[in-house]
């Protein structure tokens, strides 16, 4: 489903979208536009702004990149990674387009000739993060130049009630001033009405069109299970039955980087840590190494977040879950850029909750702010521990309406029966008040099956004490984590020894009376988990090659590889793999049977035409 507003003032222009068309095939060697990309598109070469919100893997750059090369001017994008930028840059050069990123890796020699390039009128398109574009010395040399628009890219940013808010996003709202003939279009994968309202407002975008495409990822399979301690073990497993593909790791602290990384080294998966508190020339090596590897797995704080762009990513795992479903689609959508299956898997516990409020009640921000981040916590892990599509569930909760389940999450494959553990949660809930709070839930759960060593005759006299000996210590575990993430029992950290209390009163009343059911999973021994799950058939990698065309297509491989490594760019962003099955399928034997191939453009041609087709000849 998609969704558009305030379409009228730029019908679609027929000659102008065939023009546009031209570029695409011309510079980037695809046949046509994908989703609502033709109707963004339009409505920016018609010189309206627009917020256009389209999924990850959706070609949300185009939308920019294609108006920059036919309007007037130079076209500015903000993107708040160095690595981000310097990876779409590196891309639209390979393409032929003269584009060019000003950020603090920039060297002194390297500005001075960046800067003639755009005062003599030669440069498509300039990277810059927000506090760069800001400063005033760069304002004023813009200023006086023709300008064709303004992308503020992963505009999520700016708003508060986002997933990844940045304060200097904030300042771009003056952009609408200091450019008032100029189109702007913000772009982002993942923002709610609230947070689209809010982008709106900051970057003063008023009655501008706005877009929103379906969040469907069909080619992602989610799964999620709940945590047995740190969940290291099990991500390991995990990684292990997916050895020879690349994956990123994401880990909610720097110490968890490091030991996953490690403890994955020691089974010979090519692991690497990635964190702020590396330093910075080693946080470069190990992307580059990452982007440059077909079988790497990175293991990473959410500081490697927007700036993954690898589209051979075939899994995600989270360590530790995100802190709102924003954040969870943001982070899962680095897996399958390349449109070929992938998953997303993610391992969560209450423990995990309790944390993440703790540190959120601890933030500096406005109390609304806080509470709107509090519910967008527990939504996520309500998504979590649900028994409903999990797919399907992102979409609703992004405003999609007549969203259907995706038929390959887990939870579709084998769906959960419910059962009604109401009794048992009114013992529980019982037992943690007359505990009054000072005990953890290992202490509680022995109180409940009459374990607890040594017990006072003040414990040992209370009604609760042993009623629950016809459960087992996992089942009210599992329970317990249920009436956590229902807002239902609170957990207090306590610096690592957390206690466990009584959470909303009056829903804990409705319990009590009945009035509300406690349904959990119903464990079941034909459940498959994300580690036995067969894998799902894969086109465009090794196993999905004709037998004919895999010399061929290892022999390009082979090729781009020395080429990527002598001039130091990522393979993909030479031709991607489904390019070369494409060329290995075909077989050009000229230029222009080769500017058939999808994924190649002109500029690609001319630059790597004969080097390929050499190859083709090579294996005839």
């Amino acid at each position: 489903m998609t969704q558009t507003r305030a379409l009228e003032h730029a019908p679609l222009d027929l000659p102008v979208l065939d023009q546009a068309r031209n570029v695409l095939r011309r510079t980037f060697g695809h046949g046509d536009f994908r989703g609502l990309q033709a109707k963004v598109i339009a409505e920016v070469l018609a010189g309206q702004s627009a917020l256009a919100v389209l999924p990850t893997g959706g070609g949300k750059s185009l939308c920019y990149q294609i108006p920059s090369l036919m309007r007037a001017g130079l076209g500015l994008v903000i993107s708040p990674l160095i690595a981000l930028m310097a990876d779409q840059v590196a891309g639209l050069q390979q393409s032929g387009v003269a584009a060019e990123r000003l950020d603090s890796d920039t060297s002194l020699d390297d500005r001075s000739r960046i800067w003639s390039q755009i005062e003599a009128g030669k440069l498509d398109l300039l990277y810059l993060s927000p506090e760069g574009l800001m400063q005033s010395h760069v304002l004023d040399r813009l200023v006086r130049l023709p300008i064709a628009l303004i992308a503020v890219d992963e505009a999520h940013c700016v708003s508060q009630w986002g997933h990844d808010f940045r304060p200097e996003y904030r300042t771009l709202g003056r952009l609408a001033e200091l450019f008032p003939q100029v189109p702007r279009l913000a772009v982002t994968a993942t923002a709610d009405a609230r947070t689209r309202d809010d982008i709106r407002a900051a970057l003063r975008l008023g009655g501008a069109a706005e877009f929103v495409d379906s969040f469907a990822r069909p080619e992602l399979a989610l799964s999620a299970e709940r945590k047995r301690g740190r969940g290291h073990a099990r991500v390991i497993e995990l990684v292990k039955a997916r050895r020879g593909r690349a994956g990123v790791i994401y880990s909610g602290s720097r110490d968890g980087t490091e030991v996953l990384a490690q403890a994955l080294g020691a089974e010979g998966i090519p692991a690497l840590a990635y964190h702020a508190g590396l330093d910075r020339n080693l946080r470069h090596e190990r992307l580059n190494r990452f982007m440059d590897e077909d079988e790497a797995v990175m293991v990473a704080t959410i500081a490697f977040g927007m700036g993954v762009d690898k589209p051979d990513v075939r899994f995600v795992i989270h360590a530790d879950p995100p802190a709102s479903i924003e954040a969870y689609w943001q982070e899962i959508g680095r897996a399958g850029r390349d449109g070929d299956p992938a998953e997303g898997i993610t391992l969560y516990g209450s423990a995990d909750m309790a944390w993440a409020l703790k540190r959120l009640d601890g933030r500096d921000m406005e109390p609304e702010v806080k509470q709107v981040q509090a519910r967008k916590l527990r939504q996520l892990y309500s998504l979590l521990d649900g028994m409903t599509c999990r797919a399907a569930g992102v979409r609703r909760y992004f405003g999609e309406e007549g969203a259907q389940a995706c038929g390959v999450c887990d939870l579709c494959l084998s769906p959960p029966r419910g059962m009604d553990q109401t009794q048992a949660a009114q013992k529980a809930l019982s037992a943690v008040h007359r505990l009054g709070g000072r005990y953890g839930r290992g202490r509680a759960i022995d109180h409940l099956m009459g374990k607890t060593k040594d017990p006072d005759s003040q414990e040992a006299a209370m009604s609760t004490f042993g009623i629950g000996k016809d459960l087992k210590a996992t089942d009210w575990r599992d329970l317990m984590d249920q009436l956590l993430f229902e807002g239902l029992l609170k957990e207090d950290p306590n610096d690592g020894r957390p206690l466990i209390g009584l959470g909303d009163g009056e829903a804990v009343r409705a319990v009590y009376r009945g009035e509300r059911r406690i349904l959990t999973r119903e464990p079941t021994s034909t459940d498959t988990d994300a580690s036995d799950r067969p894998a799902r058939p894969r086109k465009g990698v090794m196993l999905e090659v004709p037998v004919h065309d895999r010399p061929l297509f290892e022999a390009l491989r082979n090729w781009r590889k020395i080429e990527a490594g002598r001039q130091h760019v990522p393979p993909y962003v030479i031709f991607h793999d489904k390019t070369l099955l494409d060329i290995a399928a075909a077989r050009p034997t000229s230029l222009p049977s080769l500017a058939k191939t999808g994924g190649v453009g002109q500029g690609k041609l001319e630059r790597y035409g004969e080097a390929v087709l050499a190859v083709v000849r090579g294996l005839d």
